[in-house]
């Protein structure tokens, strides 16, 4: 009977705030409160009011939650390594005499972090497991808490680090990368850095990456959660590694893992989506032409769909179109600038919809690199038809220029650079032309400029100003009946031996 209530005990302080509402919904007691309020009033039932029926439920959910616990602890568990967890048959008495450590871990009263699974990265490939997802236990009341796990590598892995490539300075393709996230068995896990994160390894600190400055206003700064790299600092021998974690213990569970890994760069997951994630051209148009069909219900149709050749990202002409396959717009963004952004910065976002955008799920579309070879570099965005054709759209300067081309009027050039055979030109005709360009005139205000053919090809051109021009500037509206009577007045103008005005000029 002791042995009973002491393991329905122990499964109650392993249960989370759901399964502690649940046994206490089911016993008619209030599930109201903090967890930690919940676990004394769950303890409370457990010893007041013990019953087969209540043992049931205890059970059932903590099987629920941990299956096949046992069996698990006793395949991790090293060889003369004792392990603290009372098991279902333990007593106080041998839990109390167990040792400190499960795999390196600090005392651990439970370890679910077999049922822990990690997301896969893409930059990233497992080639082992060093040490599975453990959890890390708390053994005091401390807000930090340190914890350690320890792993031997075996000499082929020890010779896979050494003779890896270097893929950028101080970085080689094979690492021993540590990964900590939340202890929840449901679904996969990303990478969640627990607070107060600090990592010792063999006595060393090694780094971890730091917060990310907010360009917002009133935005906290963000700390990227990804693999800590903990190869620079390990024994490459037989000698065993011991790992140090310093972490915050503020309520949250989290578990630690050690993987060997081949690293890939932005130019070999672009690589790979060259080869393997192209989209065929026709298949494409198909896809737009559904886009456009004829909707009856619909009271709106839809006759092109534009999309821009630019990339949303980097505002500049889009090199390698690529969109993934489970977004519903059209608009692409460059392969090339989308992988090497997540290399530094890992979102996997769509930059058009702010969707998700696995690299499992990216697709270059060969539609639109068809289109981006056939036109120039100043065409900026493309209509698709309903037929799966397209046409280029011109921006709003180019109209601009266009329609300036077809209204300005095309001028003829007059030759006034021959002169005549005796190196004059002859007498002028008296007709002027105040600034009206016309067949073979030159327009200047003010100005006579009548051109007269000579003999040899010449021109000549009245350049004397005209009074009619004169008054026309200085009088206004009235200076047209003005001008008439002062021509009529003015002296006839002088001759000279080659009869032409002396006032004229000789072009040449």
């Amino acid at each position: 009977m002791a042995a009973e209530l002491v393991e329905a005990m122990n499964m109650v302080k392993s249960f989370r705030v759901s399964d502690l509402q649940t046994l206490l919904a089911s016993m008619g007691r209030s599930k109201s409160g903090l967890k930690q309020d919940l676990v004394g009033r769950a303890l409370r039932l457990v010893q007041t009011e013990y019953s087969p029926e209540l043992l049931k439920n205890v059970r059932q959910l903590y099987e629920s939650r941990f299956p096949k616990a046992t069996g698990w602890l006793a395949a991790r568990r090293p060889d003369g390594i004792p392990v603290a967890y009372s098991s279902l048959s333990s007593s106080p008495t041998t839990t109390s005499q167990s040792a400190d450590y499960l795999n390196g871990i600090s005392k651990p009263l439970l370890t679910p972090g077999a049922e822990v699974k990690l997301v896969p990265l893409p930059f990233y490939q497992t080639l082992e497991t060093l040490l599975p997802p453990t959890e890390l236990i708390a053994h005091n009341n401390e807000k930090l808490q340190d914890s350690q796990c320890i792993f031997d590598l075996t000499p082929n892995q020890a010779d896979q680090i050494r003779n890896a490539s270097e893929i950028r300075p101080g970085s080689r393709s094979i690492q021993v990368v540590l990964r900590i996230c939340y202890s929840d068995s449901i679904g996969v896990q990303e990478d969640q850095y627990p607070p107060n994160i600090a990592v010792k390894v063999n006595q060393s600190y090694c780094h971890v990456p730091g917060y990310y400055p907010s360009n917002k206003p009133g935005v906290e700064p963000r700390r990227p959660c990804r693999p800590i790299n903990i190869t620079p600092w390990l024994h490459l021998s037989s000698v065993t590694n011991r790992v140090t974690i310093t972490w915050g213990n503020f309520g949250k569970r989290y578990s630690v893992a050690v993987y060997l890994v081949r690293v890939f760069t932005a130019a070999d997951l672009f690589n790979q989506l060259k080869l393997c994630s192209v989209e065929n051209p026709d298949r494409c148009r198909e896809r737009i032409q559904d886009k456009l069909r004829f909707d009856p219900e619909s009271e709106i149709a839809t006759t092109g769909l534009r999309v821009s050749l630019i990339c949303p990202l980097v505002k500049m002409r889009l090199g390698v179109p690529c969109r993934v396959l489970t977004c519903a717009h059209l608009q692409c963004f460059d392969a090339v600038f989308f992988l090497q952004m997540n290399e530094k910065k890992p979102t996997w976002t769509c930059p058009v919809c702010d969707k998700p955008a696995p690299f499992e799920l990216l697709t270059i579309d060969g539609l639109l690199s068809e289109i981006l070879k056939e036109t120039n570099e100043d065409i900026e965005e493309i209509e698709y038809l309903t037929d799966g054709s397209w046409q280029p759209i011109k921006d709003e300067k180019d109209k601009e220029r266009e329609r300036e081309r077809s209204s300005t009027p095309e001028y003829s050039v007059v030759d006034i650079c021959i002169p005549e055979a005796n190196g004059h030109s002859p007498a002028h005709s008296s007709t002027s032309l105040t600034g009206r360009p016309g067949n073979g005139s030159v327009g200047v205000t003010g100005v006579t400029a009548a051109p007269t053919a000579a003999p040899g090809g010449g021109v000549v051109v009245d350049l004397t100003l005209d009074d009619s021009s004169e008054e026309e500037e200085g009088g206004g509206a009235g200076g047209e009946s003005e001008d008439t009577e002062d021509s009529a007045d003015s002296p006839t103008p002088k001759r000279g031996r080659y009869n032409y005005d002396k006032d004229l000029v000789t072009a040449y």
